[in-house]
């Protein structure tokens, strides 16, 4: 089929680079393909590392990329990290840029294994080279080698003509190409027997510490190619063991530690050589030249030696230069093939690290599949016999929580596939090695366990098993915490855990502890899911109105709605009961036809407006009547301007509900306080916080069993219900108001007709605005009744007040500061002006059946003017008795001098407004009693001396009657000619300091108000 086919080509373009040997290779794929045991049991026997990972790769697919594009540079360039580390605010390290990758052409791709499993392993340069044809023919006739074209080495015969010059300067060019250390080492070796006329040859590489046994381990040569001759192929040599020298020991180590070349004629005459070898191969070694190999910086990289010259002669010094020169040029070749070889082993390491880090972070749902896939993982990648996870107890450091196992064969057996999820405390635990590690961190590699104080010897009584060599790292958290240990046992082939597999480790443990720790936290996520899930059905099931209540409501007849007068936007609820007032919700329910559109069961109705009545705590002012009569202003404003039409049935469901539910669960605290006082609410939502948690708590409800008024709903028209439900909540709070309220108004003056709203957006702030309208209603109603709500308002405040002062230990501000009580006419003034009155007169210009409410809070505020008044007077009246009782204090004798603008009794205000530093810079200027003024309650003149006051003027004890904004003063109607009265104040004093704090602005035509000036 395809496959074969495609092999077969694949392996023909590979070999049939030869020309003549098309044929027999064809009949040789011809048999193996008739044989597959035979080459399958030849693969198993012959098949190197790297042809396994060549084969895998080649039958890799490339993962598909969105048109390989490369994005714009300003895309995605300032948009914020999500990372978990920190809070995210700060920059992070670059480390490198991804423009200097450029350099080295394109980056290889991740590709796909067979089973679809995403990895970034990829080909090796051997295997490249092989892949891509490993001989290739040109036009002019010479036979080149490889993917780098490279031409093939000359035969022996061709050489051998050459002169010294020539043929060292053939051999250097024929190793300068080669970064693969064993090929390399084997044309080394061929080309010195060559140039030497040796018979054979042997290179030894020094081999650096190990970490066995401490620093002070010697360092070693180990036999990268050992008696190569000139016609051995390098497959040949690779099947040979590695041959170890003790560093100084034997002709080899001698040479390596010396630094220095020896030449024996007769090897058997020099005590240093090892018989042995001749022993085990037969062969005789007579003459022996030994060389080191050192690279540019003179440091011994290597040990070259051949034996026996040809013609059983011996080598001479000539041999020993020309030996000495070619070596030179090989010490450069050698350490540039080990630096490739090193870099090359180091991105293979970064790609292995990479597929771990994948295989870790793909599935975090519980932590024993997290540490399976780690087990089984550093089992397959260090080849040891037992690989153990110990989870450190988070109260007790010294313990371990959970200890997990897995041994090399726990996969061969029946259910090894199947398994996935590892075997706990199977084995005995090291508890003097462990524990040491997850104390201290520090990692700790042992050659011999018996050897080492800190293992105990009983683990291993009664087992089948015996510790020898043990590897044993702390596995921690991204805040270095330790979370648990990793304990390596017994490396294969009895060899030990090198600095190299400590790397590894160290390497993949980093991933390890993030895996471990996330997983931590998402088992952590998901108890909290399942113990909010449980409370929330606690909570809903307590919250819900009794199916006897609803079944009562529902039985009660329901009076129209001229009967609770719910269209007067005079309404009281004063004379209403709680039953009242839900009989008269059901009726705006019913009017609005919202019943028959939506399908909404008349019980489950009446089971809904019980429960969220209930869920309206006993505080002062935000309770379940305040939501009420937002409900019926709402009510009223619909039907009596015929807006319902604007908004839509939809819509007005929404803006029903959302009045209804507006202040749910509300703790007669506001968002101030709750971030004040780090509430669990306050961390739930930074912004609107109360709104937020009002809104969720209306889901609750209804989405609540017996509660759900909106499950005959389609999904579209639920979603839209939703959305508007959630808007018009978040709008009752006053930041969003005031951010929404400007383009609000700047839509209301060119909007002549109600047309002109039906789009999406002015729709929206039409329904934001009416949200606060009817939020803040009770300002607009007949005075007693407004009086009345604003008693509960201020004392619901100064509870708060209270609070602050108690709790949090701080000063409240000025409306809610009990102490200042006697303020809140004026304070009640400021709020009128600054929020009631721009809105109420923007739903006056778009609807004049709305005029009545503007006019409410123009009669409202001037009953509070009155009420600041009198106090204001019964201040001044206090003040001046107090006066009269103090005849040890003298007037005031430093004045400013008039600045020539008063007329009639009326003062100009002159250069920059009160309480402002002054346009030029200059020091504000100066407030001033008239010389033959003792008292408060005069009016006075604004110098404009800029001169330090030098009389010392009593500072007062203030009785400040209200607070305006501080652009008062350069409003109408006070901007044409205002004149200023201190109240409270006798004797100079700063007009921005803390002595002038109360002005009364008037104007020509007997209108009046009072400026509050604080510090700054």
């Amino acid at each position: 089929g395809g496959p074969t086919q495609g092999a077969q080509g694949s392996a023909g373009g590979a070999i049939g680079g030869g020309g003549g040997y098309d044929a027999e290779f064809a009949r040789m794929e011809s048999w193996l393909d008739e044989n597959p045991e035979f080459m399958q049991d030849y693969f198993i026997r012959k098949a190197t590392r790297n042809m396994v990972d060549g084969w895998l790769v080649s039958h890799a697919t490339p993962v598909t990329t969105a048109a390989n594009s490369v994005d714009s540079p300003t895309h995605g360039t300032n948009q914020p990290s999500s990372s978990r580390g920190g809070s995210g605010a700060t920059t992070p390290v670059r480390k490198i840029s991804a423009h200097e990758f450029e350099r080295g052409g394109l980056l290889k791709p991740i590709v796909n294994t067979i089973d679809g499993t995403p990895t970034f392993l990829s080909i090796s340069p051997q295997n490249e080279s092989s892949a891509s044809g490993s001989t290739q023919c040109c036009p002019n006739g010479v036979t080149y080698c490889g993917a780098n074209l490279r031409p093939l080495r000359l035969s022996r015969n061709e050489l051998k003509q050459l002169d010294e010059r020539e043929l060292i300067f053939e051999l250097v060019k024929d190793i300068c190409n080669d970064l693969d250390v064993r090929s390399l080492c084997h044309k080394i070796l061929q080309n010195v027997s060559i140039l030497l006329n040796a018979d054979r040859g042997s290179l030894f590489l020094v081999q650096g510490k190990s970490t066995c046994g401490g620093d002070n381990t010697k360092k070693c040569l180990v036999s990268k190619l050992f008696d190569v001759c000139s016609n051995s192929t390098l497959e040949e040599m690779e099947q040979q063991d590695e041959v170890k020298v003790a560093w100084g020991t034997g002709i080899a180590g001698h040479v390596a530690e010396s630094g220095e070349p020896v030449n024996i004629p007769d090897a058997y005459q020099d005590e240093r050589f090892n018989r042995e070898i001749d022993v085990q191969t037969g062969y005789r070694t007579k003459a022996l030249l030994c060389m080191p190999i050192k690279d540019a910086s003179g440091d011994v990289v290597g040990v070259a030696q051949v034996i026996n010259k040809q013609g059983d002669q011996c080598f001479s010094t000539a041999d020993e230069k020309i030996f000495s020169s070619y070596l030179q040029f090989c010490g450069i070749g050698l350490r540039n093939a080990q630096l490739y070889e090193k870099s090359q082993l180091e991105v293979k390491r970064n790609q292995v690290l990479l597929d771990l880090a994948r295989m870790i972070f793909e599935e975090q749902s519980t932590i024993e599949h997290m540490v399976f896939r780690i087990l089984t993982h550093m089992q397959s990648l260090i080849q040891c016999q037992r690989v153990q996870i110990l989870l450190v107890h988070e109260a007790s450091k010294g313990s371990f929580s959970r200890v997990f196992d897995f041994e090399a064969n726990d996969l061969s057996g029946e259910d090894g596939d199947a398994r996935t999820s590892p075997f706990e405390s199977r084995f005995p635990i090291n508890v003097g090695i462990t524990g040491y590690v997850a104390t201290t961190g520090e990692t700790v590699n042992i050659c011999n366990a018996y050897e080492d104080d800190r293992f105990d010897p009983s683990v291993d009584e009664g087992l089948n098993f015996r510790h020898k060599t043990i590897l044993c790292m702390a596995i921690k958290n991204s805040l270095s915490q330790i979370i648990g240990v990793i304990q390596l046992i017994n490396k294969f082939d009895d060899l030990t855990f090198t600095k190299n597999d400590e790397n590894f480790v160290e390497a993949f443990a980093i991933f390890c502890g993030m895996g471990i720790h996330n997983t931590h936290m998402y088992e952590k996520a998901i108890i909290a899911m399942a113990k909010q899930s449980v409370t929330l059905e606690v909570l809903s099931y307590h919250a819900s109105a009794t199916i006897d209540d609803a079944y009562r409501l529902r039985q009660l007849k329901v009076p129209s709605s001229a009967f609770f007068k719910l269209y007067d936007f005079k309404f009281d609820d004063l004379t209403l009961d709680d039953d009242h007032t839900l009989k008269a919700c059901l009726r705006m329910f019913l009017d609005l036809d919202l019943v028959e559109r939506f399908h909404i069961e008349y019980e489950v109705l009446c089971r809904w407006l019980l429960s969220v009545k209930k869920n309206y705590r006993n505080v002062t002012y935000h309770n379940w009547r305040h939501a009420f009569n937002v409900t019926q202003m709402m009510f009223a404003i619909l039907t009596s301007t015929q807006w319902w039409k604007i908004f839509g049935e939809i819509e007005c469901l929404a803006l029903i509900i959302a009045c209804l539910c507006h202040d749910l669960d509300h703790r007669g605290t506001n968002n101030s306080f709750q971030i004040k006082a780090s509430s669990p609410l306050a961390q739930l939502y930074s912004t609107s916080t109360m709104e937020h948690h009002h809104f969720d708590q209306c889901l609750m409800i209804i989405n609540s069993p017996g509660n759900q008024i909106l499950s005959n709903m389609s999904s579209e028209d639920y979603s839209r219900v939703i959305r508007v439900l959630e808007d018009a909540i978040l709008s009752t709070d006053l930041a969003v108001y005031f951010r929404k309220r400007g383009a609000f108004l700047n839509l209301v003056e060119p909007a002549s007709e109600m047309s002109s709203w039906q789009a999406e957006e002015p729709r929206s702030l039409l329904r934001a605005m009416s949200m606060t309208v009817c939020d803040l209603s009770a300002i607009t109603k007949p005075w007693e009744i407004e009086k009345r709500v604003a008693d509960l308002v201020s004392s619901e405040f100064f509870e708060q007040g209270d609070m602050e002062r108690q709790e949090l230990n701080i000063t409240p501000i000025d409306i809610m500061n009990r102490e200042k009580e006697d303020q809140l006419p004026m304070m009640q003034v400021g709020f009128i002006d600054s929020i009631c009155i721009p809105i109420y007169e923007a739903f006056a210009t778009l609807s004049d059946k709305l005029t009545p409410l503007i006019d409410g809070v123009r009669e409202n505020k001037q009953h509070w003017i009155e009420l600041a008044q009198s106090a204001k007077e019964a201040y001044a009246n206090n003040n001046n008795t107090s006066e009269n009782n103090n005849n040890n204090k003298s007037p005031c004798t430093d004045h400013a001098e008039d600045d020539g603008h008063q007329q009639d009794g009326v003062v100009e205000c002159v250069g920059s407004p009160l309480g402002s530093p002054a346009s030029n810079g200059t020091t504000p200027r100066k407030l001033s009693l008239e010389p033959d003024c003792t008292d408060s309650g005069h009016h006075h003149s604004i110098g404009s001396h800029e001169s330090a006051t030098t009389n010392s003027c009593r500072s007062i004890k203030e009785k400040i009657v209200g607070r305006l904004g501080a652009d008062l003063a350069s409003s109408p109607p006070y901007a044409d000619k205002p004149s200023f009265l201190v109240v409270g104040q006798k004797g100079n004093g700063w007009v921005n300091g803390d002595k002038v704090r109360l002005i009364r602005l008037s104007s020509s035509d007997g209108k009046t108000s009072e400026l509050l000036l604080d510090d700054q």
